[in-house]
């Protein structure tokens, strides 16, 4: 969902953050994103302050990829079911699949972009510009559900939208744990959270 850029631009960083996938940061070198786009190095300069620049922009969009497939899942969801219950199946098959063990990485690379936006302002401002997109983009998901009778009108879409942010970044505390808890334990009570705090007819 993010909004189109220059191609070379977009080029730059679609290539550090596909070598985040498998190096840290301050593993990834200018020749290597060079080599591998096949942009020279006057274009990197060109669209960004630095090569530091080039790889917080990068982390930053690493950082809302997890989210924004979320988001897609939900607005298809949104626009392809008829009823109310086939509404929460959606939700509850979407909550298990962000929820898996196997996406223990993902959760994981996330709470360390969001260290490094504790220890430097600059990438936190740019992180918030990201962050601010997705909660907007879950909030009007929300409200949208509200129009539909789907979710209740008595808690605020914001504050919701950060709740359903919050929870799955709160998995890594599992994620880190040994041993850790029952997986179907854990989305039973997501759901359970999900239903009666969000749901129209527990609060309507």
């Amino acid at each position: 969902m993010r909004n189109r850029q220059h191609p070379t631009r977009e080029r730059l960083i679609e290539v550090v953050v596909e070598l985040l996938a498998t190096k840290a940061p301050e593993d990834i070198t200018v020749d290597e994103v060079l080599g591998v786009s096949g942009i020279s190095k006057g274009s990197l300069y060109h669209h960004f302050v630095d090569f530091h620049d080039l790889v917080d922009v990068a982390l930053a969009e690493r950082f809302a990829a997890y989210v924004d497939v979320g988001i897609e899942q939900i607005v298809a969801l949104i626009h392809s079911v008829k009823s109310e219950k086939e509404f929460w199946a959606g939700i509850d098959a979407i909550t298990r699949e962000s929820q898996a063990v196997t996406n223990r990485p993902n959760r994981l690379n996330r709470l360390q972009i969001l260290a490094r936006a504790a220890r430097s302002e600059s990438f936190r401002e740019l992180l918030g510009v990201q962050q601010a997109r997705l909660t907007s983009a879950y909030t009007d998901l929300i409200r949208e559900g509200q129009i539909r009778r789907w979710l209740s009108n008595q808690f605020d879409a914001q504050a919701a939208a950060v709740l359903i942010q919050a929870y799955t970044l709160g998995r890594t505390i599992d994620d880190i744990t040994q041993p850790n808890m029952d997986p179907e334990k854990w989305i039973l009570l997501i759901n359970r959270l999900v239903h009666r705090t969000l749901g129209a007819d527990e609060l309507s």
